[in-house]
């Protein structure tokens, strides 16, 4: 297993709002979320692109994190993804190198197929095709992000001629991510270009079952292919996570939040097959199926140790942003991500734990020390007022 001696910590934020609440108010909780992330220390947030089905409302990520970066210091901010089959390649190389000078170098570009067939179906994109449309997409953004030099190329979706970016990445090179989630062609990508993984932590079963391992083999075979490396560290696993002081709290905060989300959303909008258990039991389904971590810090801890075993090692814990709570809730859960489980995996720790042992080995002669040095304090005082 290979772990990073700094896992980054983020947030995969589609984001998730129920139809009926008011919509302003909810982009304007997803940001004020963000703020708290980067008081908190967090690393990064991605940000997604959604065009229908009404429960995921931010439809340009890039007009998103401009807002966010003027709210935030040091969070970084990816487009988690910009659906590459939605967009003529330049323009999504040229608005993402805008945003890399406006934020110093502060933004990443996640791209992906299209994940609602909803939107692919208004645009009239054969949903067959999305996938080599990915492709073909992130090879010129990636040509003309790299090259200064004027680019030509003719697709039967999009054209380039002598086309250039006349504002040149910020970035050296430029931090690309591709998304993989249900088929392999997100890491195929990924391979193909060099580029950085965004993962669920336990891959959908729906037309192809891909264990973690198995993605990252895909990536590095496929890398190696065409003459590129695959970095563990620039791969990231996203899942759901609520956490609280004791596992049953935590399952309490969001019985009936997930239940929603899961039947209303994956369930009745989208069609997803959803678990066949009760409604009120799906927190329960879903955490002993391991496909959220809902419990305390200590539980956080141990789950992200299994995925490291699983996985052969990552490098970016990312949770998906769940709107399944109250607002106190959520934030008391990523502060007690950032309280206790991220210094277990970023290293900040160990000087302080050891200081602490060293300390504690040595209390014995330290009290000896501390005492005669009481006394010599003592008896000086007492011989300088014997001679007053």
């Amino acid at each position: 297993m290979t772990a990073p001696a700094r896992m980054k910590f983020g947030v995969f934020m589609a984001p998730f709002h129920r139809v009926g609440e008011n919509p302003t108010l909810a982009l304007e909780r997803d940001l004020e979320l963000l703020q708290w992330l980067d008081h908190l220390g967090f690393d990064e947030a991605w940000i997604g692109e959604h065009h229908s089905a009404g429960w995921e409302t931010i439809a340009s990520p890039e007009v998103f994190m401009a807002t966010a970066a003027e709210r935030t210091r040091n969070l970084r901010l990816g487009t988690g993804v910009v659906s590459l089959p939605y967009h003529h390649p330049y323009m999504v190389a040229n608005r993402m190198v805008l945003l890399d000078h406006l934020t110093r170098g502060r933004v990443m570009l996640g791209v992906g197929p299209g994940a609602l067939a909803s939107d692919a179906y208004m645009f009239g994109i054969d949903p067959a095709r999305q996938r080599e449309m990915m492709d073909e997409s992130l090879g010129a953004i990636k040509r003309l992000m790299d090259s200064p030099e004027p680019y030509t190329y003719q697709s039967d979706w999009f054209e380039l001629h002598d086309a250039h970016l006349q504002l040149r990445p910020y970035q050296q090179p430029f931090p690309l991510v591709v998304a993989s989630v249900q088929s392999p062609a997100g890491v195929t990508t990924a391979g193909k270009y060099g580029a950085g993984v965004i993962s669920l932590s336990v891959p959908r079963d729906m037309v192809r079952s891909t264990s973690l391992k198995d993605q990252w083999a895909i990536a590095e075979e496929t890398a190696a292919e065409h003459g590129q490396t695959v970095n563990r560290s620039e791969w990231r696993l996203s899942v759901g996570v609520h956490l609280a002081e004791s596992k049953k709290e935590a399952m309490a905060d969001i019985r009936e939040g997930s239940a929603r989300v899961v039947t209303e959303y994956f369930g009745n909008t989208l069609g997803h097959e959803v678990p066949d258990v009760p409604r009120d039991q799906i927190v329960d389904f879903m955490t002993d199926n391991k496909q959220w971590i809902v419990g305390t810090p200590d539980d956080c801890i141990q789950r992200i140790n299994e995925l490291q075993e699983l996985s052969g090692g990552f490098g970016g814990m990312l949770v998906r942003v769940e709107d399944w709570a109250p607002r106190d809730k959520l934030h008391r859960s990523y502060e007690l991500m950032a309280r206790y489980v991220m210094p277990q995996f970023q290293g900040t720790l160990t000087g302080i734990q050891a200081s602490q042992q060293w300390a504690s080995d040595l209390r014995e002669t330290l009290q000896v020390n501390r005492r005669a040095g009481l006394e010599r304090a003592t008896q000086t005082y007492e011989e300088s007022r014997q001679q007053r």
